[in-house]
Order: structure tokens, then sequence, then C-alpha cells
């Protein structure tokens, strides 16, 4: 029976290659494929065949300079990612089973044992390609001596077992489920068991323990090397034993050591296999409602719903809807409805205020700590990248509906009326994102008071938050400009839940235009603020002059944007959907 199965996967396997590599005939998936093709190989496969730098083999340089570090970090990161397996998870145990394997599958005399093997098995295809992944990517095989095969190896050992755990957990929690133990119950078990094994570890060896101190904390390498000791003393390495066996074959030096280290590893997948194949739980009906919301999920998408699935309770409205009002403001409530309810106004002021007050207290009280600065300037990271980013991640706008543009069409609305409406909710929900980041640079961006003073931060910090939402208006704009003016290069519809090489290359070539757009539409707004700031400059106080400039800039940004609305809405009325989305 399993060897029909593999047969069957075998060919689907087949056809989808087959079928990917004849969308190539068309330009846009044959100009994506070769822009994603090349990425790849200047980014990646370029640098992977040759040595590093200033090496000539040995292991990776973070793995010899100190092993126990490596295996104590590794082995806390795979004691937490099980950790959160018992704790989050409320779903009964479902295997990622397709409808069309549901319909004929479920109904054929076929033993559930055999149903766990045949996922099993199909999960190996997903595993090893993430372990050939990794192996190339981080490089450990360039140093010779059997490295490939060790790292190699090593990945499938902990993905294998962590994907057995996790099966295993689900079948665990459904067990507790009918058994009638409740969520919260499991939770304050785990928890219980976790805290118990922590009091007795602290009990039996807290005199080898050493607590951490202030300096510990007054340098990233004092960080560090209070991280070494704490992992390689005391109770905690005998607590994360068996997790360090897993990740043992992975951190072997040698090939002895990668045998000796492999026996251990093996016998802890044996078991989990064990577990998981004797496990007398029912998955077939949460595996029938799993494959059901995927599939809606599926079907809201290529229907340009976005990822809309049967909801166990009605969304909340991020604000009361008025009967009469802008037009546009009816289009902000039901995008963000679609968006989720992550996205309400009292979860950002009750986020901003739980971030906010903390932050000043602690940058009251740790000033100039190396910590702080590194907070603010990862936040500085996500700003300045969420303004490439956004506009990928948040699609609440035409690039969802215009599928249903002929619907839209009806109403009796202006064109620009349309357009600007659909584009508001990600335009929100990018700034109120970029407001806490901005709060996060002006607390803990503390550089050296005669450097960079706090006036001086917060003139910065203010200028930033009038300008984003200016900024953000033209990163929402561009994506759908593209959307309207190149239809059959954006994916909606059908096409919006695909995946390959060759959509990744259409992204790229849409997100390198967006930038190039971006640019040049940001031009006029810079050359305004270096003009106000350089005035404030000639005055005396550059920094009073900040706000002042960027409001002026963001007025310009708006013009710009107000223009491309009123030329976008003239091509949303002249749209011919059936002509344009249906090649």
């Amino acid at each position: 029976m399993i060897g029909a199965l593999c047969y069957w996967q075998a060919c689907s396997f087949w056809n989808r290659l087959t079928t990917r590599l004849k969308r190539l005939r068309q330009p846009k998936y044959l100009v994506g494929a070769i822009v994603g093709g090349a990425y790849f190989y200047f980014y990646f496969f370029r640098f992977m065949f040759a040595a590093p730098p200033g090496r000539q083999g040995g292991p990776p340089v973070s793995l010899a300079a100190d092993p126990a570090l490596a295996a104590g970090i590794g082995t806390l990161a795979l004691f937490v990612v099980v950790l959160v397996a018992w704790l989050f998870p409320r779903e009964r145990a479902a295997l990622n089973f397709s409808e069309a394997e549901i319909a004929f599958l479920f109904p054929a005399p076929i033993s559930r044992r055999s149903l766990i093997h045949y996922k099993i098995l199909r999960s190996q295809t997903a595993i090893l390609f993430t372990t050939i992944l990794l192996t190339l990517f981080t490089g450990r095989w360039r140093a010779g001596g059997g490295e490939f095969w060790i790292s190699l190896l090593g990945y499938w050992v902990i993905l294998a077992t962590l994907n057995l755990h996790f099966l295993g957990a689900s079948f665990v929690r459904t067990w507790l489920q009918d058994a009638g133990v409740t969520v919260w119950r499991r939770r304050a078990a785990v928890l219980g068991l976790l805290a118990l094994a922590i009091g007795a570890g602290i009990f039996w060896g807290g005199a080898a323990m050493r607590w951490p101190q202030a300096e510990d904390f007054s340098s990233l390498a004092a960080f560090v090397d209070y991280e070494r000791t704490l992992l390689d003393s005391g109770p905690l390495p005998w607590l994360l034993y068996p997790f360090r066996l897993v990740i043992g074959p992975f951190l072997a030096q040698s090939a002895g050591a990668f045998v000796v280290a492999l026996g251990p590893a093996l016998a802890i997948m044996a078991a989990h296999y064990l577990w998981v194949i004797r496990a007398n739980v029912s998955f077939e009906e949460a595996s029938v409602a799993k494959a059901q919301k995927l599939a809606a999920r599926i079907a809201a998408v290529r229907a340009g719903g976005g990822t809309a699935s049967v909801p166990k309770k009605a969304a909340r409205d991020p604000f009361r809807l008025r009967p009469a009002g802008p037009p546009s403001v009816a289009f902000l409530w039901k995008n963000l409805i679609a968006a989720g309810q992550h996205f309400t106004a009292r979860m950002w002021l009750i986020l901003l205020l739980s971030m906010f007050f903390p932050a000043v207290m602690i940058a009251l009280t740790a000033r100039q700590s190396p910590g702080l600065m590194f907070i603010g300037a990862a936040a500085l990271g996500l700003l300045c990248m969420s303004f490439l980013m956004g506009p990928q991640l948040l699609r609440q706008d035409l690039r969802q509906d215009l599928p249903a543009a002929d619907v839209i069409k009806v109403y009796p609305l202006r064109g620009w009326q349309v357009v600007l409406g659909e584009i508001l909710a990600p335009v929100v929900i990018l700034t109120a994102i970029q407001w806490l980041l901005i709060v996060l640079v002006v607390v803990f961006f503390a550089l050296p008071e005669n450097v960079f003073p706090l006036p001086r931060r917060l003139a910065c910090g203010l200028g930033a938050v009038i300008l984003a939402p200016a900024l953000d208006f033209i990163t929402m704009l561009i994506p759908n400009t593209a959307a309207l003016v190149f239809p059959g290069w954006i994916p909606m519809g059908k096409e919006a839940g695909q995946r390959g090489l060759e959509v990744m290359g259409q992204a790229l070539i849409m997100m390198f235009g967006q930038v190039l757009v971006f640019t040049l539409a940001l031009v006029p707004a810079a050359a305004v603020v270096a003009a106000v700031v350089f005035a404030g400059h000639l005055l005396g106080s550059w920094a009073a002059a900040v706000p002042v400039g960027a409001l002026v800039a963001a007025a310009v940004l708006v013009g710009e944007g107000g223009a491309g609305i009123l030329l976008l809405g003239k091509r949303f009325e002249r749209l011919d959907v059936s002509a344009e989305l249906s090649g």
C-alpha cells in the first residue's frame, strides 16, 4: 500500500513540475524565471563555491571558536521550539491532507497507521530540500573532510525529529482534549512541570550557578561570557541533555565524533517514531476540517478576497461606520476588517502605552547601555525596511479587489474615490507600525548627549512622525499603479497563491521598479527638507526646522500622490476587467 501511495506522490510531483515548465511559454513567467535565477546565482551560488577569505578549510569559524557556546545556544533554541509546540496550539491533531487526498485516501481501505506513514514519508521531501539549502547556504561543506555530510545529516536529524515531535505532541493534545483537559489546564500543567524542573535544578545545583550581575550587561562581550558560563555549568546542561543529544551530530567536528553522536540522536528519533505510530488518536475529522479551511483560504486568495477563512466568531469592526460620509472611509473600514482583528484602534493604543512607559523607564535608568543602543539600531533598521517591505506584505488594496472590479465599477462612485479608499487601509496599518518603531528609536537610540542630545532626537522623531504617512501614501500608490497599468504582471485572481522561481522573479522586477519610482518621487520632497533645514541651520537651530521641513515635504508628497490618485481614477474608469485580467 505504501508503494502505491509513493507512486501517486511521484506522479503528482512530476505533474507540478511539467505545469511549471509549460507556463514558461508566457513572457511574464519566462522573464520572471530569468530574473529569479539570476538573483539566486549572484546572491547565493556565486559565493557558494568560493572559499571564504582567510580560510582554507576546517570547521566553521563560529563552531570552532567555541563549540560549547554553540551547543548551549542550539540546545536552548531547540528547547524553546519544543516548548512552544506544547503551550500555544489549540487545534486537535490534523495531518496536512489536501481535499483531493482526503477524497481518494479516506474512503479507501487504508489503515490509520498507513496514512501516518504516508505523511511522514511525504514530509521527508521538504525536510531533505531544507537540509540541502541550509548546508549550501551556510557554506560548511566547503571545509572538506566530510563536513558536507556531517552538516547535511545533522540538519536532517534535527528537522526530522522535530517533525515527529510536533506530530506526537498534537496527538497528545488531542488525547487530553478527549479526556476533558482544557487548553488552559494543559498549559498550566506544562508550565508547572517546567517550573518544577527549574526549581529542582536550582535546588540541586544552585551553588554552581552564578547569578547575573550588573557588569554582565555592560557590553555585548560580557553578556556572551555570562551566557557561556550559564549554559556550560550548573544544572541547565543536564536539564537540556536530551536536546543536546539531538543536535550532537550537527555539532560534530570530525567523522568519528559524528558516528558517536549519531547513535543517541537516532535512538531519540526512533522513540519519537514509535510514539507517533502507536498513538491511537483520531485525526480524520480534524484533517478534513483543516483541508476545508485551507481550500477556503486558497479560494479566497484566487477570488481576490485575501486570506479569508471560516471564522470562529464575527470579526470586530475597526471603528463604527456611519450611514453617511466619505465613500473612501467605507473602503478603509472594509479593508481593515479584511486585514484581521489585529489592527483595531484599541489594540494599537494598548500596545503603544505598554511599550512607551517601560521604554522611558528603562532609558532613564540605563542610559548609554549597549543593549539599548542595539534595540534602537534594530528599530531604525526595521523602520527603513518597512518602506520597502510594507507594500509587499500589506495587500488589502486594489491588488486584492481588482479581480472584482466589475462589481466595484457599478457603484455610483468616481474612480479616484475608489482608488483612494482602496489604499487607505495599508497606509493606516503601516503608519501605525512605523510610529511605534519611531518611539523605540527616539527612546533607545541614545547616542552621547554631546553628539545627539534628546531635544534633537525628539525633533527628528516628530519630523519622522509627520513624514511617515505621506511616504506610506506614495509607497502604497506605486504597486496599485502597477496593478492598474500592468495587471498581467501582478499576481491576482487565480495566480495570487502561486509560488516558484518565476513568481519570485516577477516580485523582484516589481520591487526594483517600486524602488526606482519611489526614489524619483522623493527628489522634490528631499530638496524641500534640505532647504528648510539649511535655512534653520543658518538661523542657529536646524533641529527646530526639522518638523517644519517634514511638514512641507509631506505636503509635497501628498500633492504628488493626489495627482496620481486622479490619474489612476481615470484609468480605473476605463479598465476593461474581462479583457485585461483574463490573460
